[in-house]
């Protein structure tokens, strides 16, 4: 997914802050940066963002060249990009929700899919209970969370953490690793810069090590890392993959029955099927009496300042649209001619 071929950038006549490091990360790795200050972890990360351009060498990203990227199109580049900083840079004046919402507003996405979109991301982050609050009301994990949420908003398939426990207490430090464990674990790829052993040896995943900008080693992952899921498949799969393991033997065992028992036990089955479905309806009636159907989505936009000011201006559309015709019910009226009834207007309007 991620090949670096000696790249080299440099600032002026300053040394080189990454200086001929060749490496490659695979599809759904995790992979940590490590090194003292200036070792060049964050100078990477935005050298594959294409904030820089390298000095020398070549960079590829998920089979195309940035070098070839135009200028026009690196916005289309970013996309595929999550970035997530140790400063959280989340805006001030917008909610969690909004916050969160911001990235698939600005890129166009249809409301209802932002909604349920936005309202899984804060259950995968634990903080739907804060979908209304502020920045300046959050601690610090909950700060980082929220903008873990962010980066996922457009489904990245690569995601960039820039120092993202830097700022935190222990405690919250192994919340946020085993939350990036978990992403990783659903199929995305994770570069995790950060010199905090505590996560390094908590997750375990491969390390690189960077010294004065010069890569100086590769560490393989150990053998209790975890593993990401293909990403070929659903959500819903990914999570049935490990149960379904041990079915499969007793499929095998099956199959190596005679065939006049598998005939009858095809008879007994369909029998039972179809007792089964009444039962079943049942089952499904008395659930839903329990525990009936969500009714809409859990975070309406209407509460949200970032669509109000939508709302406005399209009443303001509607008043200008509206003028024209209360004129002409005007005009009608002053000419003596006689004039149909309001409803008909309307009815002829829409």
């Amino acid at each position: 997914m991620i090949i670096f071929e000696s790249v080299t950038k440099q600032f002026g006549d300053n040394p080189p802050a990454v200086e001929d490091v060749s490496f490659s990360v695979g599809d759904g790795e995790f992979l940590f940066l490590t090194g003292h200050s200036g070792s060049g972890k964050t100078t990477l990360l935005k050298l594959l963002t294409k904030e820089y351009t390298p000095t020398r060498g070549e960079i590829e990203f998920d089979g195309q060249r940035l070098s070839k990227i135009r200028n026009s199109k690196v916005h289309h580049h970013r996309r595929k990009i999550g970035v997530i900083y140790q400063d959280y840079r989340l805006l001030p004046e917008l909610n969690v929700w909004e916050n969160i919402a911001l990235a698939l507003e600005i890129i166009g996405k249809p409301q209802r899919e932002i909604e349920e979109r936005v309202t899984d991301l804060l259950d995968l982050v634990q903080l739907s209970d804060k979908a209304y609050f502020f920045p300046a009301e959050l601690s610090g994990g909950e700060s980082q969370r929220v903008g873990i949420a962010r980066a996922l908003a457009t489904a990245p398939n690569l995601l960039l953490a820039d120092e993202p426990t830097g700022n935190l207490d222990p405690e919250n430090t192994l919340m946020i690793a085993r939350l990036f464990d978990k992403i990783h674990q659903l199929g995305t790829t994770v570069l995790f810069a950060t010199h905090d052993l505590t996560v390094l040896e908590t997750l375990g995943h491969r390390r690189l090590k960077l010294e004065k900008g010069k890569l100086v080693s590769d560490t393989p992952a150990k053998s209790t890392a975890r593993k990401a899921v293909k990403k070929d498949a659903t959500p819903s799969e990914k999570t049935e993959q490990v149960e379904t393991k041990p079915e499969a033997k007793s499929e095998k065992t099956e199959k190596s029955t005679p065939k006049k028992e598998a005939v009858q036990d095809e008879r007994t089955s369909k029998d039972e099927h179809k007792e089964s479905k009444s039962e079943k309806a049942d089952k499904n009636k008395k659930a839903e009496e329990k525990n009936p159907p969500k009714k809409g989505r859990r975070f309406p936009s209407f509460h949200f300042s970032l669509f109000k000011r939508k709302e406005k201006k399209a009443e303001v559309k509607e008043t200008k649209a509206e003028a024209p015709s209360k004129e002409k019910t005007e005009q009608v009226k002053d000419s003596g001619k006689p004039t149909s009834p309001a409803v008909d207007i309307k009815i002829e309007e829409l």
